[in-house]
């Protein structure tokens, strides 16, 4: 007798519901019965819920190996679009069959043994591998005309601090909030922008106080808290198309060591925001929450610490005037000290392909971070500057803000959507309105309602915010006169503090120095530095200072509002 081994294959989870898996291996053993073919169990290779684009399946894989072995004679299929729905693979396959002399039956395909016959298989494997690419493309665009919709379905699952429910006869999916999962969400929140935590010991404290996850596990990861601070959908806004397939940019070093190749020949890619398709969900956080996670994240890429040992005052702020390179601090050792230097990257030859592009000589770090923290304090202490940015942002604020008119309106609103929706609910109790009706006329009701209570909430938060800024004015004069007494006294982290919360970059040019920074300043022509604090070389004064070795650069100190 034979041996004779059977391969099944289903690529969906609806697909194995329906058993088609056991309908195919109900046909396959029907039909080596009526050869006289015994299948022992342990030669019944099935794969469920993987896609025929792919050979990377569990048993296809032991088929292959049994194969490889010599344990099998005949390999039963039922069709070409089973084993693979791509015709380069079942060619791949068959002639890999062939070779260890096993022979390759489809049930729903006639033996290649002629021309025409091969011909057929050929041309059954090019339509198995078209419908493939039709339903792919189909399922796309019907999932993003559900996503248009509103639609919950079309979304993967539903994130930490939600469940999903499924579609129903009584409605639509839609998300569930957990509430014991998304206290944890508001804290994780509150850690991170109010405490100022960082990821990794945030992380630390959710697995100290043993916190589940999502999978009932203990153990929380730093890449899961990344994704919890980047995700929409806890302000209501859960997006769909945020990430798209795409082929692998570059070549990293473990794939190098692995002589260049990748078993995965694409990479998942962030899409564009305003591709994303935005579905409404219930909110956990408030967007300005959002909005804050997502600005210190980004300060985070500029500022991160990396393998930093000794921080310094204008780390990751410099840039080069000449190149547009960023500075780097590098370091020398005299005979009675050590000294360090900003260097730009463009004067590396040994970074570039052939020679240097930029001939900016190094600038010492003490000169220069004590010229700029100087600068710094002098703009602190003029009330004239802070007082016109909060009284600049103070009246954004009023004119965004709608009138009190409009917000009475918009309660008149809100309690007359909330009679409606109680009228409604009353006659469908005493079967005025049947379900179906009941239905069809709250939706509209319902999505008016969350609309206006959007609107009040965002007024709500704007007079929080005039709130916030009255209350900075008021406090102006004692913060000038607490940083007047500590200036000198503070450490590197609390200059660093101040200076990334004023400055956004420094541009370092051959002869001048431009301090970009976020408050409002008339047209400055040159503002001499304090050159009692830093003299160079013979004594000079005015606006001469040492910054590099050997020369005495005339510096210019430019403030530029960016």
């Amino acid at each position: 007798m034979k041996p004779i081994a059977i391969y099944a294959r289903v690529s969906s989870a609806r697909q194995k519901e329906k058993e088609t898996i056991a309908s195919q291996t109900a046909a396959l053993l029907e039909y080596a019965a009526s050869q006289s073919w015994s299948v022992p169990n342990e030669w019944r290779f099935l794969d469920e819920g993987y896609s025929g684009a792919s050979l990377v399946r569990p048993g296809l894989d032991r088929l292959r190996d049994c194969v490889a072995e010599g344990q099998i004679e005949t390999v039963l299929v039922l069709s070409p679009d089973r084993l693979s729905r791509k015709y380069a693979y079942q060619i791949l396959l068959a002639e890999e069959f062939h070779r260890q002399g096993a022979e390759l039956v489809f049930v729903k395909s006639p033996p290649a043994t002629t021309p025409e016959e091969q011909l057929l298989v050929q041309v059954q494997g090019m339509i198995a591998e078209y419908e493939r690419a039709q339903i792919v493309e189909r399922t796309r665009r019907g999932k993003r005309h559900r996503a248009r919709q509103g639609l919950v379905n079309v979304l993967s699952g539903a994130p930490y601090g939600y469940r999903y429910v499924k579609k129903s006869d009584n409605g639509d999916a839609y998300y569930e909030v957990i509430e014991a999962e998304a206290a944890i969400v508001r804290q994780v929140y509150e850690m991170f922008t109010v405490q100022h935590l960082s990821i990794g010991t945030i992380t630390r404290s959710l697995n100290e106080q043993e916190i589940t996850t999502r999978t009932g596990d203990s153990r929380w990861e730093r890449s899961t808290v990344w994704a919890m601070l980047r995700n929409p959908a806890y302000i209501g806004k859960a997006c769909f198309g945020k990430t798209e397939r795409k082929a692998r940019q570059r070549i990293t070093r473990p794939l190098r060591l692995r002589g260049g190749y990748c078993n995965r020949s694409g990479a998942s890619q962030e899409r564009p925001k305003q591709d994303w398709i935005e579905i409404a969900v219930p909110a956990l956080i408030a967007e300005v929450d959002f909005a804050l996670a997502q600005e210190r994240l980004e300060t985070n890429k500029q500022f991160s610490r990396r393998r930093t040992i000794e921080p310094s005052l204008l780390q990751s702020m410099l840039v080069c005037g000449h190149c547009g390179y960023s500075l780097y601090r590098a370091s020398t050792r005299s005979s009675k000290q050590k000294l360090y230097y900003y260097r730009c990257l463009g004067s590396d030859a040994w970074r570039q392909l052939k020679h240097a592009v930029c001939e900016c000589p190094p600038v010492r770090q003490d000169y220069l971070d004590g010229i700029v923290w100087a600068e710094v304090i002098r703009l602190l202490e003029d009330p004239n500057l802070l007082q016109a940015e909060i009284t600049r942002r103070l009246e954004a604020a009023k004119q965004a803000d709608p009138a009190q008119q409009r917000q009475q309106h918009l309660l008149r609103d809100q309690a007359r959507l909330d009679k409606s929706i109680e009228r409604l609910l009353t006659a469908y109790q005493e079967s005025l309105l049947s379900l179906d009706e009941l239905r069809k006329r709250i939706e509209p009701l319902r999505k008016q309602h969350g609309a206006v209570q959007s609107e009040l909430e965002a007024i709500e938060t704007a007079v929080a915010d005039q709130q916030r800024y009255l209350q900075l004015v008021e406090g102006l004069a004692p913060f000038q006169a607490r940083l007047r007494s500590r200036a000198e006294s503070m450490d590197i982290g609390e200059r660093q503090r101040i200076v990334r919360l004023l400055v956004k970059e420094v541009i370092v040019g051959p002869e001048s120095i431009t301090i970009r920074h976020c408050l409002p300043m008339p047209p400055i022509s040159n503002v001499p530095p304090p050159a009692s604090s830093f003299p160079g070389r013979g004594g000079l004064t005015g606006t001469s200072s040492l910054l590099r070795s050997g020369s005495v650069i005339a510096l210019a100190v430019q403030h530029r509002a960016g």
